[in-house]
């Protein structure tokens, strides 16, 4: 008795993540674009406001969505906050600090992704995780930026609300962002 079976192929769909590959570095430039975009008008608009003391980064937001979407290891959050860091110098007023702040600020985000989106509270890690990251980038900015001019108090009361204001900011458009993009990138958590 000979059975005749057809043998179809099988295929696995998976979500290629924790890597830094052509898609995640395609994904970070689109998303650093935006983000230089609103550095150079929203970002502009603040720093003029200032007095030119003080300019958000939205590029923060930029590689938080990339972390969140790719979930790299440290040390591609590592690269991925220093090309973030690079695109910002082409706007800043303060060269170089931006190298130690999203450097430390990515990684971060990555250990903070990584942990919480294997946890029940992961539908609050986008905003919340970036809300820390944004601040800790600024906290890290400001002391930089202090021990290089001085004047600490005066420094850090011009700089600490404009800190905690992007960081909520930053926290509530990734939150609005990471849905969509989570859907047209086909990810799951």
């Amino acid at each position: 008795m000979s059975q005749n079976t057809t043998t179809q192929p099988r295929t696995v769909s998976t979500v290629d993540r924790g890597t830094l590959d052509i898609r995640g570095l395609v994904l970070l430039a689109i998303l650093l674009a935006a983000g230089f975009i609103l550095n150079f008008t929203v970002g502009r608009a603040i720093s003029t406001a200032t007095g030119g003391a003080i300019a958000p980064e939205f590029i923060i937001s930029a590689f938080c969505l990339t972390i969140l979407a790719i979930r790299p290891n440290i040390g591609q959050a590592l690269i991925i906050g220093l090309i973030s860091a690079a695109v910002i110098q082409i706007t800043t007023t303060s060269p170089f600090i931006d190298f130690a702040a999203e450097g430390i600020a990515a990684m971060l985000m990555a250990v903070i992704v990584n942990v919480g989106m294997n946890t029940p509270a992961k539908k609050v890690i986008p905003v919340a995780g970036t809300f820390v990251t944004t601040a800790v980038s600024g906290i890290i900015f400001m002391l930089i930026k202090i021990a290089m001019v001085g004047g600490a108090a005066q420094l850090a009361a011009a700089m600490l609300p404009v800190v905690f204001a992007t960081a909520v900011f930053n926290g509530i458009l990734v939150g609005a962002l990471y849905l969509p993009i989570r859907k047209a990138l086909k990810l799951v958590d």
